[in-house]
């Protein structure tokens, strides 16, 4: 049964590897190579968006995609998806830039 409530959120949203027709949401210029679950993770609950321990599949394949393992987040819906989808980009960038630079 479709879920109303929530928004699911993959990670090939964010693959710079990956083509607008295979899956990615956002632009090259702020999308990554090879996006982990964790770091969608780690986004997501930096901007406080609610997410349960139950609402995170890293085994899922993204439907486009079904032959490789890829991964969601599910998350209430509060905001316009394409407008999360592009923070959690920015912060996934911000993330792996802090990275670096330790």
């Amino acid at each position: 049964m479709k879920d109303y409530d929530h928004q699911i959120i993959w990670l090939d949203y964010f693959n710079k590897n990956l083509s607008r027709k295979k899956g990615r949401k956002v632009g090259k210029n702020i999308s990554v190579y090879d996006p982990t679950i964790q770091e969608l993770i780690g986004a997501s609950k930096s901007l406080e968006l609610e997410i349960s321990d139950e609402n995170i599949n890293n085994q899922a394949r993204y439907p486009r995609r079904s032959f490789v393992k890829s991964g969601y987040v599910m998350i209430s819906k509060s905001k316009n998806k394409s407008t999360i989808v592009n923070q959690i980009a920015k912060k996934i960038i911000e993330t792996r830039q802090q990275k670096h630079k330790d």
